[in-house]
């Protein structure tokens, strides 16, 4: 069934943007693996409203069960893909397939680039953060996926067919999915270093030996906003999605609020982007062609 709007996190931009929408009397619905920053927060008092502290698992709670008593949809999986056909399409690890007539970005900031010598020295030259928008660029050579999750599946899917020499590295990560493939190499030892020639790429080394790689692409973690954003080709303000005074992308029915799009990290900011980004997709909805009744 054709929902008005995805929305890609359950986190406070997420979950606000859903009460508009729904409340307009559109069908939205909520994707997300986990709560995000706001669980990460233990004591929270310097919102509005708050008679005493409280922690982020808390407000995520009583957020939650806002949004359900609406009845709004809110699934507990991970996007692993989002893909602008004539409508959208957005893929889960679990392997759902949901289309919408707008998605809302609302995941969070970018992850943080691993902490190994030699990534940010390699970063663009080898090193990549999207198997999508690099991958084709170094087919058929030896490439590296550095993940354990299924954020790392999904970058594996864009890879294998353009190559046969193709490694996972966990970077001695435990493994959280069973999805990777049976034949697939895996390098389990953590990583030592990230090395090169001449100013580009050339191999990892881990606490078991070098490993020759021509690219490597990061993909620990899940994905956040900014990654789906730059596979399909949204602009970017640095590691922030840019969106217009409505909080709507350069593609059309792509909209992000939250930590993403950047400015004071904040909750009561996301709260205010989830709920402005809400009411402009409604704005949106209503001017869609109307499709003629089967």
């Amino acid at each position: 069934m054709m929902k008005d709007c995805i929305i890609v996190g359950k986190g406070p931009a997420g979950l606000s943007a859903a009460l508009y929408v729904r409340r307009a009397g559109f069908t939205p619905v909520v994707i997300g693996r986990d709560s995000g920053a706001l669980g990460q927060s233990h004591r929270i008092e310097n919102y509005f409203g708050l008679e005493a502290p409280i922690s982020g698992d808390e407000l995520f709670r009583r957020g939650l069960a806002q949004v359900e008593r609406l009845g709004i949809e809110v699934i507990s999986d991970e996007v692993v893909s989002i893909r602008e056909t004539e409508d959208f399409r957005v893929s889960t690890a679990s392997g759902r397939v949901l289309s919408g007539h707008s998605v809302l970005l609302a995941t969070g900031r970018q992850r943080h680039v691993p902490e190994i010598p030699g990534v940010e020295q390699f970063l663009g030259a080898g090193v990549s953060q999207c198997a999508q928008c690099d991958g084709f660029l170094m087919r058929n050579r030896a490439l590296a996926v550095i993940g354990s999750g299924d954020h790392a599946v999904a970058e594996l899917s864009h890879l294998r067919p353009l190559t046969n020499n193709l490694r996972l590295f966990t970077n001695g990560a435990t493994i959280t999915t069973d999805r990777f493939p049976k034949d697939l190499p895996i390098v389990t030892e953590p990583i030592v270093e990230f090395y090169g020639e001449n100013g580009m790429l050339a191999g990892i080394r881990t606490t078991g030996g070098d490993h020759p790689i021509d690219g490597a692409f990061l993909a620990q973690g899940i994905a956040a906003a900014a990654d789906f954003a730059a596979r399909m080709g949204v602009i970017m303000n640095g590691g922030s999605i840019q969106v217009d005074r409505n909080y709507q992308s350069n593609v059309p029915g792509l909209f992000a609020a939250g930590d993403c799009i950047g400015g004071v990290l904040q909750i009561a900011k996301a709260v205010s982007d989830g709920a402005i980004a809400g009411l402009s997709i409604c704005e949106y909805i209503k001017n869609l062609p109307q499709q003629p009744e089967a």
